[in-house]
């Protein structure tokens, strides 16, 4: 049977990040990838030149279109952009069967642009989070939902807590911005006290657009086919660490993953991301 999922985010023009990257990532773990349009962005390698969000009522509309019609196994947000936006999107799934939901919390763009007005966020963290399966933040996004400055892992956790205190299944901290030059480490907290590390090689490449709706676009995706969230994210972790090593090398900044890099090396245990600190 064909695992469905579902994206719920903008659109990236230069194809590295948001629905396309979200749409590719569910081809390559072989779901059917279905999507709900926020904004449209005019957007490339070196940044957002234009943002125009879609009408909320549209939003609802895509959304209720496939839920009338697919049996969605797991979904996914992304950029959202405005309380409305965030309001309505909830509002909706509330009235629908549950499925797993991973909330990326799309707040900045790789060169700067701000992608969600700043009175959304409470209504992310009111309406949108308390529904969350799994919470996906880096942690300058972390940072912007908790108040709090994160700068070590005692940080980090202390976040985490917050963060899961809001409602939200389980969070997975992504640590590629700390100032650790040869590692990166993401945090894992559940509310069932559920804790891990994921350790991984830090590489140095300008290749990076599109990092965060790519693993929890993996996530979703392996979650649609039924695995458990800590087997989703390991294997998601697995799938972006391959992609941002195996950079495709085009655009003239921020250039995109490579998201077929896990499918074209084999589909064997990866060996570099290194599971720590699990209880």
């Amino acid at each position: 049977m064909t695992s469905v999922t579902l994206t719920i985010a903008g659109s990236d023009s230069g194809g590295g990040a948001g629905i396309q990257a979200d749409l590719k990532t569910f081809q390559e773990l072989d779901t059917f990838g279905t999507s709900a349009l926020t904004a449209v962005t005019a957007q490339n390698t070196l940044g957002v030149h234009a943002v125009q969000p879609i009408e909320p009522a549209m939003v609802v509309s895509q959304i209720e279109a496939v839920l009338d019609d697919f049996t969605v196994g797991a979904a996914k947000t992304g950029m959202l952009f405005s309380s409305e936006i965030i309001e309505a999107v909830a509002d909706t799934l509330k009235r629908y069967p549950s499925f797993p939901l991973v909330i990326d919390p799309v707040m900045i763009a790789k060169g700067g642009s701000s992608l969600l007005q700043q009175n959304a966020i409470d209504a992310l963290k009111e309406q949108l989070i308390p529904l969350a399966t799994l919470l996906t933040p880096n942690i300058p996004e972390a940072e912007v939902l908790t108040g709090m400055s994160i700068k070590s892992l005692a940080h980090m956790e202390s976040a985490a807590q917050q963060l899961l205190q809001m409602g939200c299944t389980a969070v997975v901290m992504k640590g590629g911005h700390r100032e650790d030059e040869q590692f990166a480490e993401d945090l894992f907290m559940s509310a069932e006290g559920d804790y891990f590390l994921m350790k991984s090689e830090r590489i140095q490449t300008k290749d990076t657009h599109g990092t965060g709706c790519t693993f929890a676009a993996a996530i979703t995706a392996e979650l649609a086919k039924g695995a458990t969230i800590r087997d989703a994210v390991i294997k998601a972790k697995q799938f972006i660490q391959a992609a941002i090593e195996d950079g495709l090398g085009i655009g003239h900044g921020h250039g995109p993953t490579h998201h077929a890099a896990l499918r074209k090396r084999g589909l064997a245990e990866r060996k570099d991301v290194e599971l720590i600190g699990k209880r």
